[in-house]
């Protein structure tokens, strides 16, 4: 059955993947953007189907506004982030006030609320914890990204850590690892998996699309990183292991 969508962060490399594939099947999808500019990509996109651009920004706009384009919408993807540019201030308020927002914004909504799909990264967490399945290679690669996007990690953890609290709305988090430009494969490794190996950003997307059908998923953090399982597959099994152990 079609359904009704709402991206936030529509402009980002996996979003504007996300919404063809979602027009494409039928699905009526909404891309907020922050400024004109990106207008033309969201309407690039058209071209397998409904998709309708709206400029909102994740800083100035209120929660009022946010709360107002999620309504009667099925579910809320947010895949929005500073991109590491405006150091540590603009990624707080991107990654993490900016997704408050959001979730804050969902709690406005008259039931039924929209389901929340939020993309993450694999490795957010309380970074004394480290995971019991991370091998030696898995630690160093965690400690050189630590190293490199601490700000990153720090806000996206808080911001997570935010969201597990809720319980006014239903979501699902996606922790994808190091992305590539390269075409999807449509496998991947998915659940606790190691950090490694990279994801191509076509396959990301394939599995967001996949989540929008599975109400299952409520609740669990997952990751995926390159691998050889169908992707559906993968988040099948995923699903019925109900990983949710991410902030340890």
């Amino acid at each position: 059955m079609p359904k009704k969508v709402v991206i936030v962060g529509g402009h980002g490399n996996v979003s504007l993947r996300l919404a063809r594939l979602l027009a494409g099947a039928g699905h009526s999808v909404t891309s907020i953007i922050r400024t004109p500019a990106h207008e033309a990509d969201i309407r690039a996109a058209s071209s397998a189907g409904t998709v309708t651009p709206l400029i909102l920004s994740l800083e100035a706009s209120p929660a009022a506004d946010f709360a107002a384009a999620f309504r009667r919408a099925d579910a809320v993807y947010f895949s929005a982030g500073a991109g590491g540019q405006g150091g540590e201030e603009r990624t707080k308020a991107v990654d993490y006030e900016g997704a408050l927002k959001v979730f804050d914004a969902l709690e406005l909504v008259e039931e039924p609320r929209p389901r929340l799909i939020l993309v993450s990264a694999i490795d957010v967490r309380d970074p004394e914890k480290v995971p019991a399945h991370y091998n030696e290679d898995d630690i160093a690669l965690s400690q050189r990204m630590r190293a490199h996007i601490a700000v990153y990690m720090k806000w996206k953890y808080e911001a997570d850590k935010n969201l597990a609290a809720r319980t006014a709305f239903r979501w699902t988090i996606l922790r994808p690892g190091g992305l590539t430009s390269e075409p999807g494969t449509g496998t991947a490794a998915v659940g606790r998996t190691h950090m490694a190996p990279q994801i191509s950003r076509d396959d990301v997307a394939t599995a967001l699309a996949c989540l929008l059908d599975r109400d299952d998923a409520a609740g669990l953090a997952i990751d995926i990183v390159g691998g050889d399982t169908p992707i559906a597959d993968g988040l099948d099994a995923a699903i019925k292991r109900g990983e949710t152990d991410f902030l340890g």
